[in-house]
């Protein structure tokens, strides 16, 4: 018995250290997206990575391919790892570890090229293939931090190595981390950035006439605007559908139209501009006070260009965007609340192959003189979808955001960065999570702006887990769910059938709006200080109260906003407080 206790001792320890325990460390959702001449220190100390500053030489990291390896020291005493004389892309270095099913791991890394810019990926070797961890643009002349993620579904033995589809350069690797949590913390991570960054405690107080506190009145509370955006996306179907406009309206306040709005929609015919039925969507919009993102302003992917519009000389090309630009965003001032200016544009070219590299930034500063008063979104899929995208990875969208930013006369402008989120079978919500953080770092508004899951056995649960992530991040502004209702289905997923009754992705929506006070509703009774206290959710309310000393007609509804507390406050440390006399 005293062996086994003794084993039983010696295997708490080693949960613990690795993160298992009940008091393992918390999320670190900082992300340094700053080219540095050092390095920092290794998030976590490491996690499970044996050596992860390269203090102890090359002791735990084996050369990987045909590599040669060494362990290098700079001018100013920091010591990291190196892989040279490379033939193939993974001929680098790499550690054996030992993953747990179904935890979460998080990694991260500082890393360095010895000459101009390339790609470098983090990638998990196991018996059955091979998973992209992170990916990055690392530099010359200093350290680029990137950070990434999996989900393990099998255990057993994998090798963590790196790799660049450019063989010219050596790879310089330091502050290795790789960093396990379970499912439960994970979630515990949610709740607790939920509670700091989506709510704040409220006091109810009401009075007498005369002033003094009034006991046992029954106060009604119901949230009409949430103060963060959950929306989802319609097509013109709505517009003669009671029964689909009845289950929207019921859940929704935001919304993007499907394709309503793009160019391929309101000008097939060059100069015959058509905007009756995005007009016709927005009346409906207004009638209901639901707010509109604008989508798009130009589509960079050529399959979704009018034919017209391919085959124009390059100085037509020029004048025609120019139109289409002002003619949309002038037409729709002051009804939406953001646009999408240049959508997919990372992953395609059309018209900076055509008007040259500049057009971005271009385009951006005419956005800019037709609407000041919004957020200027550049759209884009994959760049928290798939790890292995190193065309919209974080580190490529910000220097595409960059690019923009600096053109002549957009500085100052109100950019953001929009997320389309459209997720496979198995969304890899650890890679999720930190590619969010590094693109947080920009301090521009993200929203996730077209989410959806593709169809599996598990996408309810799947979508659960995207819709959850991005609620709880405090770096996301807003979400829109891309499940646009059509007879023949929906783009990749809908939320009810033909007949508006939901399906299980439906469901899932319908409980996760409910947990987050979304059009919710509170009924509380005031203590003997005429007090309420609660914890609600950021958003727009609607407060009736009743006592049996107040006729019924003096008592009108009450409204008031419960917003952020102000930077350098607690949300829960300062309550917002509410008297109401009557």
């Amino acid at each position: 018995m005293a062996m086994i206790t003794n084993v039983a001792l010696i295997l708490c320890a080693v949960l613990l250290a690795s993160g298992f325990g009940t008091n393992a460390l918390t999320y670190d959702y900082s992300a340094n997206i700053e080219c540095l001449v050092n390095p920092e220190s290794a998030q976590y100390m490491g996690g499970i990575i044996e050596n992860p500053e390269m203090k102890d030489g090359l002791k735990g990291w084996f050369p990987f391919g045909s590599a040669k390896i060494e362990h290098r020291e700079e001018s100013n005493g920091n010591v990291f790892i190196v892989a040279h004389s490379r033939n193939h892309s993974y001929d680098t270095f790499s550690q054996t570890l030992h993953l747990h099913s179904n935890i979460i791991y998080t990694f991260s890394a500082w890393v360095q090229v010895n000459e101009g810019k390339a790609d470098v990926a983090a990638v998990i070797k196991t018996r059955r293939g091979y998973e992209h961890v992170a990916v990055t643009v690392a530099q010359s002349n200093c350290w680029s931090f990137f950070k990434g993620g999996l989900t393990v579904t099998e255990p057993g033995p994998v090798e963590l190595y790196f790799e660049s589809n450019n063989t010219k350069v050596e790879i310089w690797v330091d502050s290795v981390s790789l960093q396990p949590f379970t499912q439960e913390q994970w979630r515990a991570h949610q709740d607790q950035a939920i509670e700091k960054y989506r709510k704040r405690r409220v006091k109810i107080q009401t009075l007498n006439k005369e002033g003094n506190p009034l006991p046992n009145a029954t106060i009604s509370l119901g949230q009409w605007r949430p103060g963060f955006p959950v929306g989802c996306a319609i097509n013109r179907n709505i517009l003669n559908n009671s029964p689909y406009q009845n289950w929207f309206l019921s859940r929704f306040t935001t919304t993007t139209f499907e394709n309503e709005m793009k160019w391929y929609s309101n000008e097939q015919t060059p100069g015959r501009v058509d905007y009756s039925v995005s007009d016709a969507m927005i009346y409906f919009a207004k009638q209901h006070n639901i707010a509109v993102r604008g989508h798009n302003v130009i589509w960079d992917d050529p399959e979704f260009l009018q034919g017209w519009v391919k085959s124009l000389s390059n100085t037509a090309l020029y004048r025609a965007a120019r139109r289409r630009l002002n003619s949309v965003m002038s037409k729709y001032r002051g009804q939406v609340i953001a646009w999408d200016v240049e959508n997919e544009n990372l992953h395609f070219n059309f018209f900076e192959s055509k008007l040259g590299w500049p057009a971005s930034g271009l385009f951006y500063n005419w956005a800019m003189k037709a609407d000041q008063s919004i957020p200027l979104f550049l759209n884009e899929f994959n760049t928290i979808e798939s790890s292995g995208d190193a065309a919209s990875s974080p580190a490529r969208y910000l220097q595409k955001l960059d690019t923009i930013r600096k053109f002549p006369g957009n500085r100052g402008g109100r950019f953001a960065i929009g997320l389309e989120s459209h997720f496979g079978p198995s969304p890899n919500i650890a890679y999720m999570r930190s590619a969010i953080d590094t693109l947080g770092s920009a301090g521009v508004p993200i929203w996730l702006t077209e989410v959806d899951v593709s169809n599996s056995a598990n996408q309810a649960y799947n979508l659960e887990q995207v819709l959850r992530e991005g609620f709880s991040h405090p770096k996301v502004n807003g979400i829109v769910i891309w499940s646009a209702w059509a007879p023949w289905g929906c783009y990749r997923m809908c939320l009810t059938d033909n007949n508006f009754r939901n399906l299980p992705t439906g469901d899932v929506v319908d409980k996760l709006l409910k947990e987050w006070g979304i059009k919710g509703s509170i009924t509380a009774t005031t203590d003997s200080n005429g007090f309420f206290e609660a914890s609600l959710f950021h958003g727009e309310y609607e407060m009736k109260i009743s006592h049996p000393s107040v006729a019924k007609s003096s008592i009108d509804a009450q409204k008031f906003s419960v917003l952020p507390a102000s930077e350098g406050e607690s949300e829960q440390q300062s309550p917002l407080l509410i008297q109401v006399e009557f």
